[in-house]
C-alpha cells in the first residue's frame, strides 16, 4: 500500500501532454537537484509509460518491432532510459539505443529507420524496421526534471489525440495495484547482460542517427532532396561566404547537441565555428535557452569578434537541443546582443518567404498576387508581427494552440488542402520548424540566415539554385516585396536586416511577467469569470485605447489543438486552451486597414510546467510599443489574477 501510496504522489506531480510526459525525477524531489538516481515509483511510471507505448504500437504497426530509444543530458536520464529498455526487452521488443542525442536526430533517425530502414554497415537488427522513438527529456525544464516524448516514424511526436489515448491507458494501469505488479516483474525479468548488449551497440546506432541527421539536414535547408540541388544551393552559400567570411559560435550549456552535427555541419559549408560548455552534461547555467541564459554567448561573441569581425552569430540549445536562440554582433549598435525568441522566428519566417522567390517556387502575377498557394503555421502566441511579414508576401497566416505536435499536424492539414507550407513554428519560444522537418531545430534556423547574409544580388552563377529571380538575393526579394527598397544597400549587414522587420513589442515566455501561479484549476471556469471582468473594463479603457493606439474593437479567439474558434460569445468555450483578446485599429493614417488586428492580449496554463501564461503583443509604430505592451501586459495579468481570487 506504501507503494501505491508513492506511486500516485509521484504520477500526481507529472504533466501528461503532447509535448511531452514531465515531472520531476531527481531522487529527492528538488527540480534543481542534478543527482543521477530515479526512486522505485518513478522506475514503474517509466516502464509503465513504455508498456503503454509497446501496445500502441502493436495496434498501429504491427509489423515492425524496434524502437528507438534516445536521451538527453540530464543526469536522470541514464537510469530512465535503462527502465524504458528493460521493459522493451521483457515484452520481446528490440531496441536501438542511441544514448546521448538531440531531438532532431532522434526523429531524424526514426524517418529514416521506418518504412525504408536506414542501414549501416555492421548495424545490428538492421533488417528489422522501426515502429517508433522514445526520447526522454524535459527540453527545457530545470535539471532535476525529465520526461519523455513519444513519435512513430514521419519524423515528429505523436499527434494530441493520440497522445491523449496513451495517457488514458497510462493512469488506468498505474490505478490498478495488479497491473503494478506486473510492471514490477518486467522490470525484473531483464538480465545485466542484455542491458550491456544495448550499451554496446548504442555507438553504431549514434552514428547512424549522426548521419542521418546530418543528411536529413542537407535537404531541409536547401529544400532539396536530390544530392545535385543541394550542392548547387550549398554552393551559392559558399560562393557568398568567401566574398564575405562568417563565424557561429556555440554555448552548448552541456546540451545533447555537445554530440551532435553542428560543428561539422556548418564547418562544410566554410563557415568558421566555435564552441563552449562542450562536454555532454557539464550543464553550466539555467537551460531555458532566453534572457540571462544567453549573457555566457553574448560574452563570446563579444571576444571573437574583437579578434576577428566576421564573428556574428552565436546560439545556444535547450537541453534536448530543438531549439535555441540567438545572439547576434549588432554592427549599429557595436555590441552583441540577444534576439528575443519572437525575432528569431520573424527572421526565419521572412528568411524562407524571400527563398521560395529566389527559387521560384513562389509565384506572383503581374499586380503582385501569389500564384502559389502558400501558408505559415504557427502556435496562437506568436506574434502579429509574422502576419505583417506574410502580407507583403500576399500570405495567410494560420493558428494552432501551443504546441508543437499542433503545429506540425496543422501544418499538414494545410499541405492536405493544397498549400505549400515551408515555414511553421512556435514564435513565441523562437521554434523554427522548416519542412519537410517536423521537429524545431536551431541548424534550421541559423540556415535560414545564413542563407540571408550569403545570398546576394549577382552572387549566383550557372550552378546555383535560384529561380527566375536570382539575380536578386534573398534580403532585396525581402525589401522589394516590403515597400522598402531604399533600405536596400550592397553591403547590408545582420542588423540591416532586423532593423527592417516590422517593429512588434511582445512579453518574453520566460519572463516574470509571463508567468502566474493560479489556484482555479477549472480554466473554463476562470476564463468564464475573466470575460465578466475584461467587458466591464474594456469600457471603462476603450475611449484612452483609442485616443492614444487607435483600438477600437476586440474579439475573443480561442485555439484548441488545430481548431480556432473566432468571436467567442462565452470564454469559457477556450477550455484548457489559449485565449486571446486581439486587438482591431481603425485605419487611422492609412498605416492599418480599418478592422485589421494591430494586437492582442493572451492567456494559457502550460502544458509542461506547473504556471499559467499571460502574454502582450503590441506594433511598436511611433516608438509606443513599450509602453503599450507594459499596459497590456499588466492590465492581463490584474484581470487574470482577479479572475483566480473570484
Amino acid at each position: 500500500m506504501q507503494m501505491k501510496s508513492t506511486l500516485d504522489e509521484a504520477v500526481s506531480g507529472m504533466i501528461l501532454s503532447a509535448s511531452g510526459w514531465r515531472g520531476i525525477f531527481a531522487g529527492n524531489s528538488n527540480e534543481e537537484f542534478s543527482g543521477p538516481n530515479i526512486s522505485e515509483a518513478h522506475k514503474i511510471i517509466v516502464a509503465a509509460a513504455a508498456k503503454v507505448f509497446s501496445d500502441y504500437l502493436s495496434k498501429v504497426k504491427p509489423e515492425a518491432g524496434a524502437v528507438i530509444v534516445g536521451r538527453d543530458t540530464r543526469p536522470t536520464g541514464a537510469a530512465i532510459a535503462d527502465a524504458v529498455m528493460q521493459t522493451f526487452f521483457a515484452l520481446g521488443r528490440d531496441v536501438r539505443y542511441l544514448g546521448i542525442a538531440a531531438a532532431p536526430e532522434i526523429m531524424a533517425y526514426a524517418r529514416s529507420s521506418g518504412s525504408n530502414p536506414y542501414r549501416t554497415v555492421g548495424e545490428p537488427s538492421a533488417a528489422v524496421p522501426t515502429a517508433g522513438f522514445i526520447y526522454i527529456s524535459a527540453s527545457h525544464n530545470p535539471i532535476g526534471h525529465n520526461g519523455i516524448k513519444f513519435g512513430l516514424t514521419d519524423g515528429g511526436v505523436l499527434k494530441g489525440e493520440e497522445t491523449a489515448l496513451l495517457v488514458s491507458d497510462f493512469r488506468a494501469l498505474v490505478a490498478t495495484p495488479d497491473e503494478i505488479e506486473k510492471i514490477r516483474r518486467l522490470l525484473d525479468r531483464t538480465t545485466g547482460a542484455k542491458l550491456d548488449e544495448a550499451h554496446a551497440a548504442s555507438v553504431i546506432y549514434k552514428k547512424a542517427a549522426y548521419e542521418s541527421y546530418r543528411d536529413f539536414s542537407a535537404e531541409v535547408i536547401s529544400g532539396y532532396r536530390d544530392k545535385p540541388g543541394q550542392e548547387r544551393f550549398f554552393n551559392a552559400i559558399r560562393s557568398g561566404l568567401k566574398k564575405r567570411p562568417l563565424g557561429i559560435a556555440a554555448d552548448f550549456n552541456g546540451s545533447a547537441r555537445t554530440v551532435s552535427i553542428d560543428r561539422e555541419f556548418f564547418e562544410s559549408l566554410d563557415v568558421s565555428f566555435s564552441a563552449i560548455n562542450d562536454s555532454p552534461g557539464k550543464i553550466a547555467h539555467r537551460i531555458v535557452p532566453e534572457g540571462e541564459s544567453l549573457d555566457t554567448c553574448r560574452l563570446l561573441i563579444e571576444e571573437l569578434h574583437r579578434k576577428d569581425p566576421s564573428w556574428l552569430l552565436g546560439y545556444m540549445p535547450d537541453c534536448d537541443g530543438d531549439r535555441g536562440n540567438l545572439v547576434i554582433w549588432d554592427e549599429n549598435e557595436k555590441r552583441a546582443r540577444p534576439l528575443e525568441a519572437q525575432e528569431v522566428f520573424a527572421l526565419a519566417c521572412m528568411a524562407e518567404l524571400s527563398s521560395l522567390v529566389w527559387t521560384g517556387e513562389l509565384k506572383y502575377d503581374g499586380g503582385g498576387k501569389a500564384l502559389t498557394k502558400t501558408a505559415i503555421a504557427v502556435n496562437d502566441p506568436t506574434s502579429l508581427r509574422i502576419d505583417a511579414i506574410a502580407r507583403f508576401f500576399d500570405v495567410p497566416v494560420f493558428r494552432a494552440e501551443v504546441g508543437e505536435a499542433n503545429v506540425v499536424n496543422l501544418a499538414r492539414k494545410l499541405r492536405e488542402d493544397g498549400y505549400l507550407v515551408r515555414i511553421l513554428g512556435e514564435g513565441s519560444a523562437g521554434g523554427t520548424i522548416t519542412h519537410p522537418s517536423a521537429v524545431r531545430d536551431p541548424i534550421d534556423t541559423l540556415g535560414a540566415i545564413l542563407k540571408l547574409l550569403a545570398i546576394r544580388g549577382n552572387s549566383a552563377d550557372e550552378n546555383s539554385a535560384g529561380g527566375d529571380s536570382e539575380d536578386r538575393g534573398l534580403f532585396e526579394i525581402w525589401c522589394d516585396h516590403s515597400n522598402q527598397a531604399g533600405r536596400y544597400r550592397e553591403n547590408f549587414t545582420l542588423a540591416d536586416i532586423i532593423a527592417s522587420l516590422p517593429a512588434f513589442v511582445s512579453t518574453g515566455t520566460y519572463t516574470e511577467d509571463a508567468i502566474l501561479k493560479v489556484k482555479t484549476a477549472d480554466h473554463s471556469l476562470l476564463k468564464d469569470r475573466y470575460q465578466k471582468i475584461f467587458l466591464q473594463e474594456w469600457e471603462e479603457k476603450k475611449d484612452i485605447l483609442k485616443t492614444e493606439y487607435a483600438i477600437t474593437g476586440w474579439e475573443a479567439i480561442a485555439n484548441n489543438g488545430l481548431v480556432e474558434k473566432r468571436n467567442l460569445s462565452r470564454f469559457g468555450d477556450a477550455g484548457k486552451g489559449g485565449l486571446k483578446i486581439q486587438f482591431s485599429g481603425d485605419g487611422a493614417g492609412g498605416k492599418e486597414a480599418a478592422g485589421q488586428a494591430i494586437a492582442y492580449i493572451w492567456m494559457r496554463g502550460s502544458g509542461t510546467e506547473p504556471v499559467f501564461r499571460v502574454m502582450a503583443d503590441a506594433p511598436d509604430e511611433g516608438g509606443k510599443g513599450q509602453r503599450l505592451e507594459r499596459m497590456l501586459i499588466e492590465w492581463q495579468r490584474r484581470m487574470v489574477m482577479e479572475a483566480d481570487n473570484d
